[in-house]
């Protein structure tokens, strides 16, 4: 491997303009790419196989202007009175004309809700007073015939006492018989009234359950148009929600407001914002310290910036053709620019020592390229196998996510050892400062003696490191998984105003509704109907947490009901996710009509829940692939132990961090965070994958180095102080570009990118700082030559990949500096 990249990187060299050139055009051809066939992002996720997923299947057949997405459209009077007749005839005309859009399959005027709902309720107290009067009107006819039947049966018996005539006895029996008549037609009547009893009962009970359920508020200031599209939510295509919300503002109301929910208005995170221009710039500050000059400094950069262009812009051109999810580029960015700059830094560090050492500039850049381009392909390797590996989660946003990853850090990791090498031959020795070119290749004093850690030093540092990263970590265990919501949305954004407003004047469940079908085990009449759906409003209604249900369809088959259910709470509340779970665990109403639930609430709750299923499965395959490389690449089985124990105590380190600010809110005011809910329900995955592979650039770099002083004969424990020395300064710099990049997002307008940024950037600070800097060395001290044993049958099998660069080292003596080569 070190030859190979010896002669690619003097290839690069001897060739400079011509392989600066191909990588213009290659970014030319991506950005093009884009701006040809690139379609529009998406805000959201889908996971196949969830119940909610089933219930929407069942929908779209039976019930198919239910299964669709829906868009809220929130309507507020800026005086804060009623609406006016104009307001209002303002509103329906633009909730009117909205039916005739692309993709739209209904759109519910919410005054003309109101007045039916009222209608309704004012039918239902018709029907009451109605039956009131025919039961008045049954009495008296009751009263009367009783006092006609009295005075006939007086008459019978007064007859047969007296002997009358059979004829007048016949006439007296004859008019028994009509009273009968009478009686049977009156007991005809009561039965009908007490089955009307009955039904205005029933519709009485079920006004009663939707008691809450609103579209215009009771002070008549807001007004919610509900939006129905054709297509399912998860594949409701950015387009249509752009045209939806478009149609609205093009039509404003005079003296209202008009916002929109998360629903159609979450916004496309930016990729590139000011925080993280100043992330960039911290970067390049450290850049200037650890090599000393702007050049030198501005390489790395020049070189990140355009496997960014190249990676993104090729990614997102196939944004037309696969769903892909607003974050998935932004997620390209971050890892682009941070392992794009720490790659090229590994190795213009490595040829930097190299010319100062007096060794020619284009046989320095084949041999940084071959040592430290070695172990950045190696480090490479470790990021992309972890970030492929989302793609075993079975979850179709994630798997993309970690594809579009893993080419951006593919990008980087070529452009490190071809483009960067190339810049590097025309900068020449201009590399260096002017003072320092005036002593290249001057005998140096020699570094101070390298000491080894006593072992007090070394049993104290694994004892306090473990002990602070499980402290630390401790939040973790009270973690909720979610999606965010319309509260969590930037402050000033229309979704945000839309949640507070909805949320004040119709309660918090109004925000997140969610849609229970019932499947009845046989198709059921119209007369059946309404006994059937109050029995299974009633059923729901008793459930905690329920603020109000009411049915909204009927399949015409007679075998499917559909609710909406207000929770008490928000969707991303304790108590709806476990109001969703107590109405799926629900026995079958009248035992044999089976509940299932969906709605926006329910679908978050099914992602959330079905990604933290696979993540133990995720972290075993990540940890197994990766144990492999480290395996092959240390020639050592506890070495590549140590490291992924360390990772695993940094990464629930990490997760107690997030939870304690982004759930909890400690601190949250410092990133400017207004809100806090669960955590982000797929940030648990993708860290495993990044941070994973980002750990294990650390452990390369640092653990190549002691393994490289050790296989030239010093001790073992000598070894890890001597390769510790050799590597730190440019890991301490790398971690701290890589801090600082992933930080700059933490200032994103976006919780989504604000977490994920956070989690990056705190991971990899605890990872390198911490695991790496310090509980790692002290562990491999105290293992001592144990920390490099390898069964000899393995050894014999195992591929020498030469990361110690031997044939290099025998080919070219230069690449030895001091006794122990600098593998970064």
């Amino acid at each position: 491997m070190a030859s190979l990249l010896y002669r690619l990187g003097s290839f690069a060299a001897r060739r400079a303009w011509p392989v600066i050139v191909a990588w213009v055009v290659i970014l030319g051809i991506s950005v093009g790419a884009f701006f040809a066939v690139g379609g529009t992002l998406s805000n959201s996720f889908d996971i196949p196989g969830t119940a909610s997923g089933a219930v929407t299947d069942a929908l779209a057949e039976k019930l198919p202007d239910t299964a669709g997405g829906t868009g809220t459209v929130v309507y507020r009077t800026i005086d804060g009175e009623p609406f006016t007749d104009e307001q209002k005839e303002a509103i329906t005309d633009a909730a009117t004309s909205a039916r005739d859009l692309d993709g739209v399959a209904a759109v519910i005027d919410p005054f003309d809700a109101e007045a039916q709902q009222a209608a309704q309720a004012a039918q239902l107290d018709a029907g009451r007073a109605q039956a009131d009067a025919g039961r008045a009107q049954l009495d008296a006819g009751q009263a009367q015939l009783d006092a006609g039947r009295a005075q006939l049966d007086a008459a019978v018996a007064e007859a047969a006492a007296a002997g009358a005539p059979a004829e007048q006895q016949a006439a007296l029996a004859a008019q028994l018989a009509t009273l009968d008549e009478q009686q049977a037609t009156l007991d005809a009547s009561r039965a009908e009234l007490a089955a009307g009893d009955e039904q205005l009962e029933l519709g009485t009970t079920l006004l009663g359950l939707a008691d809450g359920i609103g579209v215009v508020s009771d002070d008549g200031t807001t007004a919610i148009v509900n939006v129905s599209f054709v297509d399912p939510r998860l594949e409701l295509s950015e387009e249509v929600k752009q045209a939806t919300i478009a149609h609205f503002e093009e039509n404003p109301v005079e003296g209202t407001t008009v916002d929109f929910g998360t629903d159609i208005a979450q916004g496309v995170p930016e990729i590139f914002g000011v925080g993280e221009v100043v992330g960039l710039v911290f970067a390049a500050i450290v850049l200037i310290v650890m090599l000393g000059s702007l050049i030198a400094a501005s390489l790395p950069i020049v070189t990140a910036i355009v496997g960014v262009g190249v990676g993104v812009t090729a990614s997102l051109a196939f944004s037309g053709v696969v769903d892909m999810a607003s974050v998935t580029p932004v997620l390209g960015v971050m890892l682009g620019l941070a392992v794009g700059i720490d790659y090229s830094l590994f190795i213009v560090n490595r040829h930097r020592k190299q010319l100062i050492e007096g060794v020619p500039v284009r046989e320095s850049i084949g041999l940084a390229t071959g040592t430290s381009g070695t172990a950045v392909v190696f480090a490479g390797s470790t990021v992309i196998v972890a970030l492929l590996a989302l793609n075993v989660t079975g979850v179709p946003f994630l798997g993309l996510m970690g594809t579009v990853g893993a080419v951006c850090v593919a990008v980087a990791v070529l452009v490190a050892i071809t483009f960067a090498p190339a810049l590097l031959s025309l900068i020449g020795e201009r590399l260096l400062r002017r003072r320092t070119r005036g002593i290249i290749g001057h005998k140096h004093a020699g570094e101070k003696p390298v000491k080894t850690m006593s072992t007090v030093r070394a049993v104290v540092t694994v004892l306090v490191s473990v002990v602070a990263l499980l402290i630390v970590a401790i939040p973790a265990l009270s973690m909720r998984l979610g999606l965010p919501d319309g509260s969590s949305e930037p402050s000033d954004s229309t979704s945000y105003r839309a949640f507070q407003i909805v949320d004040e004047t119709f309660g918090a469940g109004a925000n997140g509704p969610l849609l229970v079908t019932a499947t009845l085990p046989a198709a059921i009449d119209d007369d059946e109907l309404l006994a059937t759906q109050a029995a299974v409003a009633s059923a729901i209604a008793e459930q905690p947490d329920v603020a109000a249900v009411a049915p909204i369809a009927a399949s015409d088959d007679g075998t499917l009901l559909a609710f909406q259910v207000l929770p008490e709470e928000g969707p991303n509340s304790v108590t709806t996710e476990k109001l969703v779970q107590d109405l799926r665990a629900m026995e079958p109403v009248n035992g044999d009509i089976v509940l299932g639930v969906a709605g926006q609430a329910a679908i978050n709750i099914d992602i959330s829940e079905a990604l933290a299923d696979v993540l133990p499965i995720y972290l075993v395959v990540v940890v197994g692939l990766s144990l492999i490389i480290m395996v092959v690449v240390f020639r050592s089985l506890l070495v590549p132990l140590i490291a992924t124990g360390g990772f695993v105590l940094s990464l629930f380190a990490t997760y107690g961090l997030i939870v304690s600010v982004f759930q909890f809110g400690w601190g949250a005011s410092i990133i400017g965070l207004h809100s806090t809910g669960p955590i982000l329900s797929f940030l648990p995955v993708i860290l495993v994958g990044i941070l994973f592979g980002l750990a294990m650039d650390y452990q390369l770099f640092l653990a190549s180095g002691m393994r490289e002083a050790y296989v030239h004969g010093s001790p073992a424990r000598l070894a890890v102080a001597q390769g510790f020395r050799a590597g730190r300064s440019v890991v301490i710099a790398a971690a701290l570009i890589m801090v600082s990049v992933f930080g700059g997002f933490i200032f994103s307008e976006s919780t989504i990118i604000r977490s994920i940024g956070f989690g990056l950037a705190f991971g990899v600070l605890l990872d390198a700082f911490v695991v790496r800097m310090l509980l790692m060395p002290a562990l491999m001290h105290l293992l001592g030559r144990s920390a490099w044993w390898l069964p000899r049958w393995l050894d014999r099998v195992l591929p020498n990949v030469d990361m110690e660069g031997a044939a290099l080292e025998r080919e070219h003596p230069g690449v030895q500096t001091g006794g122990v080569r600098l593998t970064s």
